[in-house]
């Protein structure tokens, strides 16, 4: 049985991911922690305060609940990041390294999320490859691009067994994102439910990979139990769901809610931002090398996105 670790439990992934696997592995079996209290996740299981810079602090917690497989989902986003570049890199590289030298020391996997941001203007636009050029222009991108090397570089040195895929972005009804430039995509729903009208920060054109959390969380469960004999590319795969513009999941959303309104405000910093990505990847390595396979499409999702946050509205919960 798994003993599991999540670290940055509070964000936008981890507050999904915790109830996830311990629906899964079970409740005792998955301590989340993250640098405040968190009383939903401590509710059901156990919960720990921690600084994921705090290296000490956190391979205490690794020896005390004898884990064997932590997932580190702490990080400073692509938007926020481009305000506080040197923070970014201490918080985003910190958590790593910390992550890394302790997964080598107690003998644990550990799964860093890379990201879509990870590639840059000189990548392939269309259909971008699982191994191409990557310099991307965010220091939310460099730090993915480094991440995804250290993981390589400790399984090759150490056996550490580092896994990861490079997530676009994504869309859930549970935790709101915080600073991301795919975060639109999320904002809309809550507006189309709220105030049928939404003021869109990227232009009306610009196609970015999305997923729904649903298929997110599946994603990370498939590949950390993939066989490792298997995996090819460790860190980190390319993974995708769909793909289109703010016109494209607008015109959606308004099939169910026709009042809704959009006007278009765009921020220059979240636009170059991008501008930078990919429109679409290519995940025939996830799918070949582990089964990786999609079950949400944009109607699907744009569905049950507003029921949810429908539900939540009626009962005063927005």
């Amino acid at each position: 049985m798994k003993k599991i670790l999540i670290v940055g439990a509070g964000g936008q992934i981890g507050s999904e991911l915790t109830m996830h696997l311990r629906g899964i592995y079970g409740n005792n079996n998955v301590v989340a922690c993250d640098l405040k209290p968190n009383e939903k996740l401590g509710a059901n299981g156990p919960f720990e305060i921690l600084d994921a810079l705090d290296a000490q602090g956190f391979a205490k917690l690794v020896k005390d609940h004898q884990i064997d497989a932590i997932y580190n989902l702490v990080a400073l986003l692509s938007a926020t990041g481009e305000k506080n570049p040197q923070l970014a890199w201490k918080i985003n590289i910190g958590a790593l390294m910390n992550t890394l030298e302790i997964a080598r020391e107690y003998n644990c996997q550990c799964f860093t999320p890379s990201s879509i941001g990870a590639f840059g203007p000189s990548s392939p636009k269309d259909g971008t490859p699982q191994d191409t050029v990557m310099r991307p222009t965010t220091i939310y991108g460099v730090c993915k691009v480094l991440g995804e090397m250290l993981g390589d570089y400790y399984f090759q040195r150490f056996g550490v067994d580092a896994r990861s895929v490079r997530f676009p972005g994504l869309i859930s009804n549970v935790t709101l994102p915080g600073g991301g430039t795919t975060d639109y995509a999320v904002e809309v729903y809550y507006e189309a439910v709220k105030s049928k009208h939404f003021v869109c920060p990227i232009a009306p054109e610009s196609y970015m990979d999305m997923m729904y959390m649903p298929d997110a969380l599946n994603a990370c469960v498939q590949l950390m139990e993939a066989d490792p004999s298997k995996l090819v590319h460790r860190n980190s795969f390319n993974i995708a769901s769909m793909s289109f513009t703010p016109e494209i999941i607008f015109a959606n959303i308004k099939k169910y809610v026709p009042e809704l309104t959009i006007e278009y405000n765009v921020d220059p910093v979240k636009q170059a931002i991008a501008d930078s990505w990919p429109n679409s990847l290519d995940d025939s390595c996830a799918r070949e090398e582990w089964g990786w396979n999609p079950k949400w499409d944009m109607d699907a999702m744009t569905q049950d996105m507003l029921k949810v946050i429908g539900e939540k509205h009626a009962k005063g919960l927005l």
